[in-house]
């Protein structure tokens, strides 16, 4: 229940003791306590008559949670399963490897397992990092057309003195290139940075906005701007990250031999390749921003176990599919992720589970971020060759059916986690 403890507390922080509106109970001295986040949990429990039994149950100290969340109550536990091993022939990721999946979907993990098998048989994924850039993307605003014309030659002029001024804020971040995008009298920037082992989104913020401000106090008569003009569209899909890329853009690629598809997954690469014909169609005609089978099911559930921005999901599963039959019967499959925005280092990365999640991968820490993309999009293929797989041999429902289908509360009643079992 709501304490006068916890009650004087909450007025102590500002809350109206005649608000019709009880304020959630917080303490500005030390928040991040176990004894506050039960405190938050009674109060909830009086308000909602909501136990929350399961959210208070954690094995780590909450101290270690300033800078990643507020009003910290308890936490949602999903489940983590494992597939592999993932063989990778990668520049930064080689050997196998164990790739922990968050998710509640059943059959997921059992899909990207067996699709893994098969790049095992056929002697692993071979992964590329092609391009490595994170923007933010300011608007600067003039009253005609000329005067934004003007003031994008004077960047282009300057480009050093503001590579400096962006640069001054952060240790890793690296200014590459400022493109530049007028509409009317207006002036758009897309400023790009590597952001070594950190996704970068706060960082390139920080950078940007220094950036921003060098111009303004140094080009003739001033400009007048606002940090994003929404060309970035951070946490929002957009063809302009497709072309132009988004954190990493990784190419993970194999050969299937025709031999090892139909013994394992019931399929012969001939029919393989006519429904990817069927399959890249449809998305042409839906306007998809994809012509793979699921991408996002296992960067999501990858996201969720290291401590990813899950909201980045929203741009990182961009993925466009391409394959060749080969003359000899096999298949040549590649899957290229345009924007995959990964870290090993800051935000969620060094909390407890999460971290354990990247040593399991070998890829907490610095010098790693290439490493676990390259592992993202040989996941990524995986799960192409399986699902695809399913569906042209007709076996997709089926495989839902057993071991996706969680109907009831009581496991014991439900067939497909005995399966499971």
């Amino acid at each position: 229940m709501f304490t006068s403890a916890s009650a004087a507390r909450a007025t102590s922080n500002g809350a109206d003791a005649s608000s019709s509106a009880p304020r959630v109970p917080r303490d500005r001295q030390n928040d991040y306590t176990s004894e506050m986040a039960t405190e938050r949990r009674e109060f909830l429990r009086g308000q909602t008559g909501a136990s929350l039994e399961h959210v208070g149950r954690f094995s780590f100290d909450p101290g270690v949670l300033p800078g990643n969340i507020e009003n910290f109550t308890g936490v949602a536990q999903v489940p983590i399963g494992v597939a592999g091993p993932l063989r990778v022939n990668g520049e930064h990721a080689r050997g196998d490897f164990y790739v922990p999946l968050a998710t509640t979907e059943g059959s997921l993990v059992a899909s990207y397992n067996r699709g893994m098998r098969v790049l095992r048989e056929c002697g692993g994924v071979k992964t590329t990092v092609v391009e490595d850039s994170m923007q933010r993307a300011p608007v600067f605003m003039f009253d005609d057309a000329m005067e934004a014309r003007e003031f994008g030659a004077w960047i282009e002029q300057h480009e050093d003195e503001i590579r400096v001024a962006a640069e001054a804020t952060t240790r890793s971040g690296k200014l590459t290139y400022i493109g530049q995008y007028q509409v009317g009298p207006l002036l758009y920037l897309r400023v790009n940075f590597t952001t070594g082992d950190a996704a970068g989104q706060n960082m390139t913020a920080k950078a940007t906005q220094a950036a921003c401000e060098w111009m303004k106090a140094n080009y003739p008569g001033g400009a007048e701007y606002r940090l994003t003009g929404a060309i970035d569209t951070d946490k929002k899909h957009s063809h302009i990250n497709t072309l132009l890329t988004r954190g990493k853009r990784v190419v993970a690629e194999a050969v299937i031999r025709n031999e090892v598809l139909q013994r394992q997954l019931g399929v012969d690469t001939q029919s393989l390749y006519d429904y990817r014909q069927v399959h890249t169609l449809g998305a042409f005609l839906a306007g998809s921003a994809s012509n793979s089978a699921h991408a996002a099911n296992g960067i999501t559930a990858i996201f969720i176990a290291t401590g990813q921005d899950a909201a980045n999901i929203a741009e990182s599963q961009a993925a466009i599919a391409y394959a060749r039959l080969l003359r000899n019967g096999d298949y040549y499959w590649s899957i290229t992720l345009t924007s995959l925005i990964v870290g090993t280092y800051g935000g969620g990365t060094a909390l407890p589970t999460q971290r354990e999640c990247l040593e399991l991968l070998g890829c907490y820490g610095t010098g790693k971020a290439h490493k676990l993309a390259e592992i993202c999009a040989g996941t990524v293929l995986a799960g192409e060759i399986s699902l695809t797989s399913a569906v042209v041999s007709e076996t997709w429902v089926n495989s839902h059916e057993r071991f996706g289908r969680n109907r009831d509360a009581d496991p014991g009643a439900n067939p497909g986690l005995q399966a499971v079992r």
